[in-house]
């Protein structure tokens, strides 16, 4: 795993809940106006869109961990 993939898991992963719930929203935003771009042609770098997809996949993770743990 990339240093920049385990920086950003430790970064989720000293959040709460409530914190990882409005990055989640904000990323799921990101998403939206990516694939929006896309369709009309005006992203450039579309690796961006697998990139916050994981990134969402991430988040979601390190949430389902935390309320499992409670």
């Amino acid at each position: 795993m990339a240093t920049k993939t385990k920086s950003y898991l430790e970064d989720l992963n000293s959040k709460s809940v409530a914190e990882l719930n409005s990055e989640l929203v904000a990323a799921k935003k990101e998403l939206f106006n990516l694939r929006f771009q896309n369709a009309t042609n005006q992203l450039e770098n579309t690796s961006r869109i697998k990139e916050v997809r994981k990134n969402i996949a991430r988040i979601q993770t390190v949430i389902t961990a935390k309320n499992s743990a409670n």
